[in-house]
């Protein structure tokens, strides 16, 4: 059985969790954190998530586990079979990845715990996000999914990258980024909605103590 490593808080954690679950791939969970050596031996970038396959092989890097996983079990497809839409929901992931998540991410301690933010950086990250906001507006669909009428890999990563945003874009920037998406509200909620999420999101619930704790420690070792 395919084993999923990391922890049910993480959002990029729960991006490949939902897609196991939305194809229907048995899996097992290893709650393990980026504190934890042990962590080295699945991934060597001590990131989550990580997984080993069936064939005990370890892969790491969300973007990989997700094409491993459709190449691996091309039942219940969650990308297109037409190469250039294919193409497309690849590059919505890509510029959630790069322009949203990881540039909010940048301010991520003064939304968790009120360090003042670099001027400069809430500018490169203001910047940053607008590039990104004006490029998935061109890009999605909204029929009523990002990339048309199916569930793809770029709804499910974008339900999960819009995580920080939500909660940098009130506290540091001062904006909504996902109202700024013409349709990504009334998307987030139809996701929000799914069975799927409700047990990722009960699962990440249930698993924010345990991080939070693990937070405490790394701060006060």
């Amino acid at each position: 059985m395919l084993t999923l490593h990391g922890f049910a808080y993480s959002n990029y954690y729960n991006i490949v969790k939902h897609a196991l679950l939305e194809k229907g791939v048995a899996f097992e969970e290893h709650t393990v954190y980026t504190t934890d050596p042990e962590l080295l031996r699945v991934s060597p970038t001590g990131k989550v998530p990580a997984i080993t396959t069936e064939n005990g092989a370890h892969l790491s890097e969300t973007t990989a586990i997700l094409e491993y996983l459709e190449e691996a079990y091309p039942q219940h497809p969650l990308l297109p079979q037409d190469t250039v839409a294919r193409a497309k929901v690849r590059q919505i992931i890509k510029c959630l990845e790069l322009y949203i998540e990881l540039s909010t991410r940048r301010l991520l301690p003064a939304a968790l715990m009120g360090v003042t933010p670099d001027p400069q950086v809430i500018e490169e990250v203001s910047a940053t996000v607008a590039r990104g906001v004006a490029a998935l507006n061109e890009l999605s669909e909204f029929r009523p999914f990002l990339c048309g009428d199916t569930l793809t890999l770029a709804d499910i990563y974008c339900r999960y990258a819009m995580a920080i945003p939500q909660l940098v874009g009130p506290k540091v920037l001062g904006m909504d980024i996902v109202a700024q998406i013409q349709g990504l509200p009334a998307l987030m909620e139809r996701l929000a909605a799914s069975e799927v999420s409700t047990r990722v999101d009960s699962d990440m619930r249930a698993n924010q103590d345990e991080f939070m704790q693990k937070i405490r420690e790394r701060q006060n070792p």
